[in-house]
């Protein structure tokens, strides 16, 4: 497709961007992406246990692309939707078709890396996995003990006959399906039963054996050694795993829900039975039983999966922690105490003396958990106010808002129900923090809120001052110390103005306000960033080209792309830093020549936006909460905000020069849609943007020991009069 002339309308003498072969479909690139980090499997200079982690990650995201993305697919052709995505043109038929390839090879790719690779080179550092003929007397007679004490009395056998209809399975759940043999009056016959394997019991189960050694074996494997004890009478005939994965994605009906948290706990219930929409097998599984199954679950043998086994390669994150063998991990890089906070003796001083951005996992997450523990202990402090998405499953945060109602503060927080597959989490938190006297809001109808914002009010002397948190990712201590992001705290009065408007926009019935400085979606924030690219447009000469440098996590919104391609015919020079998916085409002659693309997977997950603009000499520097999705301009609260001081904003420029010159864990995307691996040239310096910038906050850090470290960092207790 990409050989074919460039389509123009004569009229206007403009290119059509709106020519499918400049777009890459939004599945096919996130199994690009998803394809790039199984690549961070592959790579030998990785550690193996890393290695696996990488591999569990890549089994994870493919869980979930299926339960969300193809999910909502198959319902489209389910009731007769032909209509082609807006951008690459594919109707849901051809994406399904296109989806099963590329994860059928995917998958396959995955089992050939771990049996012919990863599980050798294990078993070269004593680490295995073992089948239960493999075992010796010895270890015989602790599976047997083990199993009758503590998995027998957890298994339920089910059924499957007239008058037991096939019961309705867990949600990627394993399980096991069995063959059975039984005689009666001297007859044979043939019967089908299930077996649940337990989620509730460990995966795997370490078995004695020699000092040096450490030997697993699966918890299925085990079940399925000793299933004859749980169908007594009968003779097993065949006994084989599967997994199911069902369609998780809700559907609200927002507008007549009177009560959107029970709404949302009665749907909660129905994705654990949503219809199957892919079933794994073991490549050993006959016809017969295989059969079965399939007409059973109503799937397709186009989302049947044959896998060698193990299922379900999530459980690697976990025996990645195994004890001992941290040779076979990275070495620990340990978050920094953040350089702008360093040498201060105050969190609201430091912030009312200066802005201040902290990069995590690099400098630590601390002092945003002091800045809201700091407030809800100052009796100074009036209010808090915050949004949460994605919090810890036990919330220093959460916590700290809990304690700071009890103390007498105001307390408003905004806790979005809808983040998918963190709802029961959330709703949890929820009835907390309303228990605890906290005004909880959950969002906006039809909305999902997005944005990450903290406003403390504090009385000092005769006035109120806002202190003011915005950030790149969530309020969540465990995410912060495994993703890249921003955050900027602020005691500016505008930014403060902005923050009582978001809150009172999100609470009550006001309109959409007039920011000082901030901008916002759903009403505004693409059309800002469409006057930036016009603005860059504008300003942009042959002498001296325009520059746009953006760093996101996905980039589907149509608009935005084609105002990207106006841009690049116009001589503006764009390059964009894009962890996961990309439906633009970058170096198309005389659409996009002008664009490069390239995408960092590496032990962070690359989560922080940032946005640059050139603006003739007079350089523009944003963050956002928000990615340039359809659904982020559109469906979520979302903010982006800009970095005015010219010592932080030097930094933000920094980090996206660094990440333009990885040449260790970058790969640029081609006109074809195809990522490689950046090499270095000989004689050319590697360039590892994260091992960099933790070097970075090392360096700071040993420049100042010994001035206060943050954790020092203490709230008045009282103002003086003014």
């Amino acid at each position: 497709m990409m050989g074919e002339s460039i389509i123009v309308n004569e009229r206007e003498d403009k290119v059509d961007f709106d020519y499918t072969s400049y777009y890459i479909n939004r599945e096919l690139s996130w199994l690009a992406f998803n394809r790039r980090v199984l690549e961070e499997a592959e790579d030998t200079d990785n550690p193996v246990l890393e290695r696996l982690k990488f591999l569990a990650i890549t089994s994870s995201n493919l869980d979930e692309f299926f339960m969300v993305r193809v999910g909502s697919m198959k319902d489209q052709e389910k009731h007769g939707i032909t209509t082609p995505e807006n951008k690459a043109g594919m109707t849901p038929r051809q994406q399904l078709a296109a989806i099963s390839v590329e994860a059928h090879n995917m998958v396959d790719r995955q089992y050939e890396l771990l049996h012919q690779e990863l599980i050798p080179l294990l078993a070269s550092y004593g680490i295995s996995f073992s089948k239960p003929e493999d075992l010796t007397e010895e270890q015989r007679a602790f599976l047997r003990t083990y199993f009758y004490e503590r998995i027998y009395p957890v298994l339920t056998p089910m059924a499957v006959d007239a008058s037991r209809p096939f019961p309705m399975l867990l949600n990627k759940s394993v399980n096991l399906a069995v063959m059975l043999e039984s005689e009666k009056d001297g007859k044979s016959k043939v019967l089908f039963a299930v077996v649940q394997v337990p989620s509730v019991l460990p995966r795997y189960i370490q078995l004695p054996s020699q000092e040096g050694i450490a030997q697993f074996i699966l918890l299925e494997d085990v079940i399925c050694h000793y299933v004859d004890s749980l169908f007594r009478g009968n003779r097993i005939l065949s006994v084989k795993p599967f997994r199911i994965t069902r369609n998780a994605d809700l559907t609200l009906d927002e507008e007549g829900a009177e009560d959107l948290l029970k709404e949302i706990q009665k749907e909660l219930k129905k994705r654990r039975w949503g219809a199957a929409v892919r079933l794994e097998v073991t490549r050993d599984m006959d016809d017969y039983m295989k059969g079965i199954l399939q007409e059973s679950l109503e799937i397709e043998s186009c989302d049947v999966y044959e896998v060698p086994g193990p299922l379900d390669l999530t459980f690697l994150m976990k025996f990645y922690s195994v004890p001992g063998y941290n040779e076979l991990r990275y070495r620990s890089l340990p978050p920094q105490p953040p350089a702008d906070f360093i040498g201060e003796n105050n969190i609201f001083e430091a912030i009312a003396h200066k802005d201040i951005l902290v990069h995590h996992p690099y400098e630590s997450f601390d002092p945003v958990v002091h800045f809201v523990k700091q407030a809800a202990e100052d009796p100074n402090v009036l209010a808090i106010k915050q949004t949460l998405y994605r919090v810890s499953g036990d919330s220093p945060i959460v916590n700290a808002l809990a304690k700071a109602a009890e103390n007498g503060k105001q307390v408003t927080v905004l806790l979005e129900l809808k983040a998918r597959f963190d709802e029961e989490n959330n709703i949890v938190w929820a009835k907390k923090l309303e228990k605890a006297g906290c005004h909880v809001i959950y969002g906006l109808v039809g909305l999902k809120t997005h944005c990450k914002v903290t406003l403390v009010v504090r009385q000092e002397g005769q006035k109120l001052a806002r202190y003011v948190h915005l950030g790149t990712g969530n309020y969540n201590d465990s995410t912060a110390r495994l993703y890249t992001d921003l955050g900027m705290f602020t005691c500016d009065e505008q930014f403060g103005i902005d923050a009582s408007y978001m809150f009172n926009h999100l609470s009550g019935y006001s309109k959409t306000p007039k920011w000082k400085k901030i901008e916002a979606a759903p009403n505004g924030l693409r059309n800002k960033i469409l006057q930036l690219i016009d603005n860059e447009i504008a300003k942009s000469t042959p002498e001296k080209p325009g520059h746009i440098i953006l760093k996101m996590n996905a980039l589907t919104d149509k608009k935005l792309i084609k105002a990207l391609f106006k841009a690049s015919v116009a001589g503006v020079q764009i390059d964009m830093i894009i962890r996961g998916i990309c439906c633009l085409r970058p170096g198309i002659p005389g659409v996009s020549e002008n664009i490069r693309v390239r995408s960092i997977v590496d032990r962070f997950l690359e989560h922080a936006r940032i946005f640059y603009f050139q603006n003739g000499g007079d350089e523009r520097v944003y963050l956002s909460s928000a990615d340039w999705m359809t659904r982020n301009m559109e469906r979520r609260v979302e903010i982006m905000f800009p970095v005015e001081v010219e010592s932080l904003k030097k930094r933000v420029k920094e980090i996206l020069s660094v990440q333009l010159q990885d040449n260790v864990k970058a790969r640029v995307l081609d006109s074809q849609g195809i990522y490689t691996i950046i090499q270095p040239m000989e004689g050319e310096k590697r360039v590892h943007s994260q091992l960099h910038f933790h070097n970075v906050a090392v360096k700071n850090m040993k420049k100042i020991r010994q001035t206060p470290y943050m954790k020092q960092l203490k709230p008045k207790t009282h103002v003086e009069e003014v």
